[in-house]
């Protein structure tokens, strides 16, 4: 009894620290924080895309009291628990440089989506991924800074390919119980129209950072406000409207709520607009003068803008969009036609709707476009909400980033560090030491290159595999998809939002001249495709199914790939293994780009068109540019061009370089340029640059402003 009494607290001991471990997603871009969890059960690990709290809830006490006899186990369980406990008890840079008045800084960061981890389908894409990358530098530099957003019950779809190639949308139901989230205990009421939605206030550790989801899905509420977060980006634009007043004027209200002692908040895209009006509402209640209220939630608003294409802007009409505001507006003392001013891109067109940019844009001191291109790009787009010269728009530009740790392979990681001592692991703004890899050991890097990129085949030939099952296609489908691919071709890789701007199907525009290059026996290349388009574009889910049908195509088959359901797996894995990352957006619509920036961690090389962040990288050692800046009025005609210029590309420079070998069997050239791509991308373009920017350029002064 006494020895099963023993057992039994072992087991409630070891099932304590894994919870605890499980529920700060500091694990998300710690490897160690994962190891005891795919020790327990390595399948179940798998099949919950990696989710910590989900193994923990299906292991039984019997497999954690058979783990607790292993030494291996038990080591690596308190190297993560004394990891994580020293993670927050390290001094942080911020935590060392603040002084003064900055110690009071506090940010509040609004956005519609973050993808924090892929077993937590809270976003749609590019977005979200920076959002999330954003609040994991945030906690490393220590940057005292909380994130509000929604939780959705369904969050974004699910994708699968039909026989045919078309997109079926599935929506899962997910349940909060078991993923990494606490209920505040904090229960909200938000005026939306003449609702008065209850939303439940969900908190989430991301390290240092606390990020603040609100749930509409609770008893008490009408079936058309539970609707409210039941999923990401669906529904008709009423319903959007009301979840952007969900978002805003219910994120200030938890804000408050939680006594958050908020000095700037960052509006991350369009979405989070109403935030300003809510503020201001909040201020006149508290006896402050509309116009000074007005002055003080500009003075102390972030405003980033994301997209250069003009329907990536939610617009809606005045009558509409003032009736869901009403309560906040009345409160604000803001009538019909000043919200109108206020929100129309030309206050004088009474035909023009209400533009969420064209609100944000008014009620930020600091505004910035995410490149140095897209700050350019947005200061044209702009100039009828400032009435003046593009010159003279306000606008500025950070150029995005991508947080180092979350999307490097931990056998590169590992790498670098062997070679040239480069710590990941040390927090900084400046991150020294990629320069160094321009003299690593040259057989060892291209050794890391072949594992990655045969773990990259091994994954496709697995994910066709696994999709040729669920269509049917029996063991004839599995043996093909195990054929697919060689372990030796340079590789490829292609994985985005499927957009039509983004031109996926490009490489496909002289099928015959493709096949060519694909089948050269001696210099062969092989492509692997990912991505989604959002529910409602149509075209875009055309790119797809046109790309599902090629990789059948004689020629094709067994040389192109698209993998379904692109998330933040198939993104790591595809960043990590491709030789070169394929980018070729219509320029100027690329706002910036992050995928781009992670294969070159791995030794990965570039090939885009000179837009978004690109331009600010390209050295011409680094990589490839396709085609030029010089913009045609015809489409099929500059397609037509920059398809020409990168099949010439992969022809002359990209197979030389990379099938030319020395006497060692070493392709010199192409170690040349993955080494100069290695060295000159990751140190500028990572969030932790970013966001010691975002502290320079935009939350010192916001927070400044309201004192």
């Amino acid at each position: 009894m006494a020895r099963a009494a023993e057992q039994t607290d072992i087991v409630g001991t070891i099932r304590t620290q894994l919870e605890e471990l499980s529920r700060d997603l500091w694990w998300t871009w710690n490897p160690e924080g994962r190891i005891p969890f795919e020790m327990l059960d390595p399948v179940l690990w798998r099949a919950t895309k990696q989710s910590p709290m989900q193994v923990l809830d299906a292991v039984s006490d019997e497999r954690i009291a058979l783990c607790a006899q292993d030494d291996r186990f038990l080591d690596a369980l308190a190297k993560a628990t004394k990891s994580l406990e020293a993670y927050h008890d390290a001094a942080t840079w911020w935590g060392r440089g603040a002084k003064g008045d900055l110690k009071s800084l506090r940010v509040a960061y609004f956005c519609s989506e973050y993808a924090v981890h892929e077993s937590m389908q809270q976003y749609a894409g590019g977005l979200g991924v920076l959002a999330g990358d954003h609040l994991k530098s945030a906690s490393d530099l220590g940057i005292s800074l909380c994130a509000v957003g929604l939780l959705y019950r369904q969050g974004y779809y699910l994708q699968e390919l039909a026989e045919d190639g078309a997109t079926r949308v599935y929506y899962p139901e997910y349940d909060f119980d078991r993923m990494p989230v606490e209920d505040t205990g904090e229960i909200i009421v938000c005026p939306v129209g003449s609702s008065r939605v209850k939303a439940k206030v969900w908190s989430m550790k991301v390290g240092r950072t606390t990020v603040y989801l609100l749930d509409s899905d609770v008893k008490g509420n009408s079936d058309e406000d539970r609707e409210l977060t039941r999923g990401l980006y669906r529904g008709e634009p009423s319903l959007r409207l009301r979840q952007q007043v969900l978002l805003g004027v219910g994120g200030c209200i938890a804000l408050q709520h939680l006594d958050e002692p908020v000095t700037v908040y960052h509006l991350n895209e369009g979405h989070a607009a109403f935030v300003a009006y809510q503020r201001i509402a909040q201020l006149v209640k508290d006896g402050m003068k509309p116009a000074d209220a007005k002055a003080h939630v500009k003075a102390t608003t972030v405003f980033t803008t994301h997209t250069p294409v003009p329907a990536g802007h939610d617009r809606y009409g005045v009558e509409e969009a003032y009736e869901a505001l009403r309560p906040v507006l009345r409160q604000a003392r803001i009538d019909q036609d000043e919200f109108a001013e206020l929100g129309r891109e030309r206050p004088d067109d009474f035909r023009e709707p209400i533009c969420m940019t064209a609100i944000c844009l008014r009620f930020a001191s600091r505004i910035n476009g995410v490149s140095q291109l897209h700050g350019e790009v947005s200061r044209d787009m702009w100039t009828h909400v400032y009435g003046c010269a593009s010159k003279d728009v306000p606008i500025g530009s950070i150029t995005n980033g991508v947080h180092a740790r979350t999307w490097i392979d931990p056998d590169a990681e590992a790498f670098w560090r062997k070679e040239i001592n480069l710590r990941l692991d040390r927090h900084t703004p400046t991150m020294d030491g990629w320069e160094k890899a321009l003299g690593v050991d040259r057989p060892r890097f291209w050794a890391l290159r072949s594992r990655l990129r045969a773990r990259l085949v091994h994954f496709i030939r697995e994910r066709l595999a696994r999709q040729a099952l669920r269509r049917g296609e029996g063991s004839a489908g599995v043996n093909a998809a195990m054929q697919a691919f060689s372990p030796d071709a340079l590789t490829i890789g292609f994985a985005r939002r499927f957009a039509t701007y983004k031109r996926a199907p490009l490489v496909f525009q002289d099928l015959e001249r493709l096949k060519s290059i694909l089948n050269d026996p001696r210099r062969p290349v092989q492509l692997v495709f990912a991505g989604k388009a959002h529910p409602r574009d149509v075209p875009g889910q055309e790119y797809a199914q046109r790309i599902h049908e090629l990789c059948k195509e004689d020629g094709l088959r067994g040389k192109v790939a698209l993998i379904e359901e692109y998330d933040m797996e198939v993104g790591r894995m595809l960043t990590a293994g491709s030789d070169v990352w394929l980018n070729n957006p219509l320029r100027p619509y690329e706002a910036s780009g992050t995928s781009g920036m992670k294969p070159p961690m791995h030794g990965g090389i570039n090939c885009s068109i000179l837009d978004g962040w690109w331009p600010e990288s390209f050295d011409g050692r680094n990589g490839w540019a396709i085609g030029d800046t010089q913009p045609m009025q015809d489409r099929e005609a500059q397609d037509r061009k920059d398809s020409q210029s990168l099949y010439a590309i992969i022809e002359g420079e990209m197979r030389r370089e990379f099938y030319d070998r020395d006497g060692s069997g070493l392709p010199q050239r192409w170690i040349d340029r993955a080494l100069q791509s290695t060295a000159t991308v990751p140190p500028m373009f990572n969030t932790h640059r970013m966001l010691a920017e975002y502290l320079r350029e935009a939350y010192i002064p916001a927070h400044r402003g309201g004192l």
